[in-house]
Formats: structure tokens, sequence, C-alpha cells
């Protein structure tokens, strides 16, 4: 089997700012939703968690299995996407005309903004961990847990349920919801 989830809460998640791939931490809430979670989900078995490198999944990744005995691994290619010059940003939508708010509202419009990242590059790094990582392991019969983010998530989640780029965001799920693919 294998399972997605995101990362708990921030502050700048609390605060609307656009994370990316700025290395943001759990808040305290985040945190508690992790160990929260743990609970909640105790009755599902992991063999292995895959974890984005950045340290609000790896902490997420670590709370939820403390206890049980599953190897954490961090793999670069699950970091999120890059958002490049609007990392940090605070309430795009309450600004006009803001080019990474595309990104959000029509994703198959998108140009990729200064510094960020495409979606073709995101699908490709991503499809590459899963095609090459995950999926052996899983039809070998193992279950895998990957903690990462909305974006990086959504990618995954699109691979699995052939999602078309104008429905990217359907796959955003709430910080700290188990989600199984398959």
């Amino acid at each position: 089997m294998l399972y997605i989830m995101r990362h708990g809460r921030t502050d700048w998640n609390v605060r609307h700012k656009l994370q990316g791939r700025t290395d943001i931490p759990l808040n305290d809430e985040g945190r508690m939703m992790a160990a929260e979670a743990g609970k909640r989900y105790a009755d599902i078995h992991f063999d292995i968690c895959y974890s984005s490198p950045l340290e609000r999944a790896k902490e997420t990744a670590e709370i939820f299995l403390k206890g049980r005995n599953v190897p954490v691994y961090t793999d670069d290619r699950l970091v999120e996407m890059g958002f490049g010059v609007y990392e940090g940003i605070e309430n795009s939508f309450a600004i006009d005309d803001c080019p990474i708010n595309t990104l959000f509202k029509k994703p198959e419009k998108y140009v990729t903004v200064e510094g960020g990242e495409s979606f073709e590059e995101l699908f490709a790094r991503t499809g590459e961990f899963i095609d090459n990582v995950v999926m052996p392991q899983v039809n070998s019969g193992k279950d895998i847990l990957i903690v990462g983010h909305g974006a990086m998530n959504c990618s995954i989640i699109a691979k699995f349920r052939g999602t078309p780029l104008d429905k990217f965001w359907d796959g955003m799920t709430d910080n700290c919801q188990v989600v199984r693919l398959i």
C-alpha cells in the first residue's frame, strides 16, 4: 500500500505566507497535530516512511511515527515545489495581479515565476521518485508512507489519479491527513 500525508501546521501556514522550499519548522500546533494523527492512524501499518528533507515534513514524520519502529528516510525529490521570488509573500490573493496566484487559481495557465519551478519539473522529479523508489517496494508488498507538502503531494496524487492540470489542487489535503493512494 502507498499512503501520503501533508506536514503539520507552521507559523507561515497561519499567516498565509507562501513557504515553498523555505525551511520553516512546525509550530506547537503542528507538533500536536502530528501526535494526534499518529494516534488516529495507529491501525495503519507502515514499513518505511519517505519524507521531504524540509524540517516541517521531517519532524511531522518523526512525531507521527514515534514508537512505531518505522525508519524515516529523506529524499530531495520530495521537497516542496519552488515558488521562487514569491516564497515568503503573505496573502498573495490580496495583491491584484500577483503572478503566483495563477499557480493556484488556474494552474493550467501558470508561467513559471523567477526562480520558481515549473509543473513539468515538479512532475518529473516526483514521478522519478515514485517509479524508481516507491513502486518497486510497493510491488514487493511493502507499505510506504510519504510525508510532504501541498503542491508536492498534489503532484503525486495527480500521477495516481490521472488528474488533469486544471484540477491539480483537487488533491490538496489538510495538514496531517493520511490518504491511501494504492
